[in-house]
């Protein structure tokens, strides 16, 4: 299952810009602990500060992650379940 995550830092979050490496270091093993895999990380401006792209094993663990990652009240996630050209279009095939 494919997942893409924006975040956005908190006030907290933002306090120390020096320790956002480690916490995205630290954010990665986090994923990999629920099962998942990380295709693709960006550092962004504008609306959101971070935008991920990854694997996971279920909507659960995508579920599970997001939660415990703004937990800690550094970052605001927004969580959407992405589908591959290819899978899209078994799903379009199936319409009657």
């Amino acid at each position: 299952m494919h997942y893409i995550l924006l975040m956005k830092l908190t006030p907290e979050g933002a306090k120390d810009p020096k320790g956002i490496p480690q916490r995205i270091a630290e954010g990665i093993k986090g994923w990999e602990a629920v099962g998942g895999t990380m295709q693709s990380l960006h550092i962004t401006f504008g609306e959101y500060d971070y935008v991920a792209v990854g694997d996971g094993p279920s909507d659960e663990a995508a579920a599970t992650f997001a939660l415990a990652l703004a937990g800690t009240g550094r970052v605001t996630t927004t969580t959407l379940k992405g589908f591959t050209p290819e899978e899209f279009a078994k799903i379009a095939a199936a319409l009657p």
